[in-house]
């Protein structure tokens, strides 16, 4: 099962516009507000259906949830291709916002699931943290595929086609998954059980102190990150500009082609660098001497480098603010299956889909708030020249990051003695 795990991370990002995105968007028009009300507007439609929709996951079967999520993605691929205007691109993105609804947390239930089965459940950090490696490795192949896609074609949207290719493969995958992986053991039918399971598990997350702490955690790191981490999009389109940095690009060639010279090899190296680090969680964790001193290091690290990434931003020192762009996603992969594993460890196994809803739905809003507010003050700094475009990025994340490391400090004498 363990490949099949991580063939559906390989598959699952094979989202051949995903480096191009913000790009897109801004081709088409879209301020750096718009694309964060966009943002925001995804996370909305996320957090309306995905609460319920781990509730289903865990009463109704986990693999129908995973089906259809892969189902609507593709009908949404196809919109995006075809989008021409800003209420066309909405459209898009509602779809992809429901096709991450019925995903997020339904797969990482059914790792969990399958360990406990296999009596594996003191391995969650390592084989989490492996096949996410191959999702990361997904993502690097997938760069590459997209930069040529848009070399040849010559513009961003062509991408969105392709990338439903790999998610019928994914469908296919998830076929193959055996049943037991449903949570078969709180199998239920009625309507009437969904709400009393989503109900039971929201208030089991609202009065454990430890699952309360991790939601607010997994707001400040996961929600800021996703709300920033596609600003390395149009700093890379900023080197792009700058002539002596794609000394094989021509003034004959599109901009989209000189634009995917770069972000291929920046992306392609990033995500490989990403799965290492998301196969060495384990690692970090064995040298804090738990999974809570190791979120509290990379709460540290990570407050430094977005503060490096502000000041060089500020500067307008942009190779600076991509090398610090990448070290965040990075650090990102080495907190993602630590987090993940602290959640596991304080949810019953029958609630595991709802509750990583729950975590998901918790980020996203977050994510629904800073995006909005990041866009419209780059914005500002753009048209007032406050400096850099992109230091407010930097600025935000790391006002977050040391909020929760000296929360961090003071909680250590007070916190659940059980994750140690």
């Amino acid at each position: 099962m363990i490949f099949r795990f991580s063939l559906y991370g390989f598959l699952k990002n094979q989202r051949y516009f995903e480096p191009f995105l913000v790009l897109v968007l801004l081709e088409k028009g879209f301020s750096f507000f718009l694309v964060g009300m966009l943002i925001a507007f995804r996370e909305l439609t996320v957090n309306l259906l995905e609460i319920p929709s781990g509730a289903v996951a865990d009463a109704w079967g986990r693999r129908g949830s995973m089906i259809l999520s892969f189902s609507v993605y593709i009908v949404s691929f196809l919109l995006f291709g075809l989008a021409e205007s800003q209420l066309g691109m909405f459209a898009a993105m509602f779809f992809y916002a429901v096709g991450d609804a019925f995903r997020t947390g339904t797969h990482k239930a059914m790792i969990f699931e399958w360990l406990r089965l296999q009596g594996r459940e003191d391995e969650k950090a390592r084989v989490y943290g492996y096949t996410r490696s191959w999702s990361k490795i997904g993502s690097a192949v997938s760069v590459v595929l997209a930069a040529v896609l848009v070399v040849v074609s010559g513009n961003f949207s062509s991408v969105f086609y392709f990338a439903t290719v790999p998610y019928v493969l994914s469908i296919v995958n998830m076929l193959g998954y055996p049943a037991e992986l449903d949570g078969e053991h709180e199998k239920v039918r009625s309507p009437s059980a969904v709400v009393r399971h989503l109900r039971d598990s929201l208030s089991v997350t609202i009065r454990q102190r430890p699952l309360r702490r991790l939601v607010a955690e997994s707001m400040g790191w996961e929600g800021v990150f996703h709300a920033v981490k596609d600003y390395l999009q149009p700093v890379l389109q900023a080197i792009v500009l700058a002539s002596w940095a794609v000394p094989l690009a021509t003034d004959a060639e599109s901009e989209a082609r000189r634009t995917a010279l770069l972000v291929g090899p920046v992306f392609f190296g990033l995500f490989l660098l990403a799965a290492v680090a998301s196969r060495s969680a384990h690692r970090v964790v064995r040298a804090a001497g738990s999974e809570e001193r190791a979120a509290t290091w990379l709460w540290g690290v990570n407050a430094l480098v977005c503060l490096a990434l502000s000041w060089a931003a500020y500067l307008q020192i942009l190779p600076g603010v991509a090398v610090a762009f990448v070290v965040i996603y990075v650090l990102q992969n080495v907190w993602r299956p630590i987090l993940i594993s602290r959640f596991d460890q304080h949810s019953a196994a029958s609630r595991g889909a709802t509750v990583l809803s729950i975590e998901s739905q918790a980020h996203r809003a977050a994510t629904m708030v800073v995006a909005p507010i990041l866009g419209w003050s780059v914005d500002l700094v753009q048209r007032h020249g406050l400096g850099g475009d992109f230091w407010p990025v930097g600025a935000v994340s790391a006002g977050a990051a040391l909020l929760f490391f000296f929360s961090a400090l003071r909680h250590r004498n007070s916190r659940d003695p059980r994750s140690e």
